[in-house]
């Protein structure tokens, strides 16, 4: 199986790339959404190290959101406990899709948390900066200070780029997302 990570700044489109592959993706965003939405446990555990924050299961997003801004510390304790649940998460995925040729592994922090093997095929999602922002502007709920609060525990752009294998220069279009991902399958496939 070949796994291929996907890398990028935040709103630089890495999970409308990562489906135009058209193999099995891992959506880590997707996952965490469900965990506040189905998982009592992850509720339980957040509740139990941040109960200021966390009241009613389902989990809100707001919520989230309001602990993480509210103090600093904060972000580092759901980030351990949320990718403990994702990790598990894509053993199971990783399980499930073991005859596939390829996984596409769409996770924020795949560098930062270690979750990519040595063996992975990461690709780079380069994306104009005021074209990224302008996007995120346009999102619903965008929040600058949990913006920069992000990017902030992630690794420099320029070292994600540097590691990975393939880059590709998203202009935010079909036909070029297509031609990128059509020439990165043919490469690794030939």
């Amino acid at each position: 199986m070949i796994r291929i990570g996907i890398l990028g700044d935040i709103g630089s489109g890495k999970s409308h790339i990562a489906r135009k592959f058209g193999y099995p993706v891992f959506n880590a965003d997707l996952e965490v959404s469900k965990l506040y939405k189905t998982d009592r446990k992850t509720y339980n555990s957040l509740k139990k190290i941040l109960p200021k924050y966390f009241h009613i299961f389902p989990i809100e997003k707001k919520e989230v959101s309001y602990a993480i801004l509210d103090k600093e510390s904060n972000l580092k304790k759901i980030v351990e406990i949320i990718h403990e649940k994702i990790r598990k998460k894509l053993k199971i995925f990783l399980k499930k899709n073991k005859n596939r040729k390829i996984v596409i592994l769409d996770i924020p922090l795949l560098l930062e948390n270690k979750i990519n093997s040595r063996k992975d095929i990461l690709v780079y999602i380069e994306s104009n900066r005021l074209d990224i922002l302008k996007r995120l502007k346009n999102r619903k709920k965008f929040n600058q200070k949990l913006f920069k609060k992000f990017k902030n525990i992630q690794l420099p752009l320029d070292y994600k780029k540097k590691k990975s294998k393939f880059i590709i220069k998203n202009d935010f279009t079909e036909r070029t997302a297509a031609k990128y991902v059509k020439n990165i399958l043919n490469e690794i496939l030939k």
